[in-house]
């Protein structure tokens, strides 16, 4: 199984637990607001790396 299978599988067995942990709105919000305030505290070199990375760049 690729690296993106795992995590993607591993997202999936969170959000599970979570769901059945503190319901799904406050579950749902989590899995949502972690990735995104990550992502806002990236600097705009990282920001792009990771945008570039996404996008899957020939020649990398």
């Amino acid at each position: 199984m690729s690296n993106s299978g795992k995590v993607a599988l591993a997202g999936v067995v969170a959000a599970i637990v979570l769901f059945w942990a503190v319901g799904f709105w406050a579950g749902l919000l989590v899995l949502i607001g972690v990735p995104a305030a990550a992502y806002l505290l990236l600097d705009s070199s990282q920001r792009r790396r990771v945008r570039g990375l996404s996008r899957k760049q020939i020649g990398r």
